[in-house]
């Protein structure tokens, strides 16, 4: 899977302002911003990332995906 690829099954379900994805096609650490975040803590944003992904994390095609995820007030208030 590429990175576009990635990003394009998360932003499909997931309104995303940011979304940075590093990774070797298995292993993926991403960065996303999203309004949908507000009000939910970190385990439950990332639930709603892996949920997006679906039978793609349990079929093996993305094998690991670390995060961090940010409402978009937070992500303003990160250091440059």
């Amino acid at each position: 899977m590429t990175a576009e690829e990635l990003q394009s099954i998360i932003q499909s379900s997931l309104r995303c302002e940011h979304i940075a994805l590093e990774g070797d096609g298995r292993h993926w650490y991403a960065t996303i911003v999203s309004p949908e975040f507000e009000g939910q803590r970190a385990i439950q944003r990332h639930q709603r990332v892996y949920a997006t992904l679906g039978a793609k994390m349990h079929t093996d095609e993305v094998h690991a995906l670390s995060m961090k995820t940010y409402t978009p007030a937070e992500w303003a208030n990160q250091p440059s």
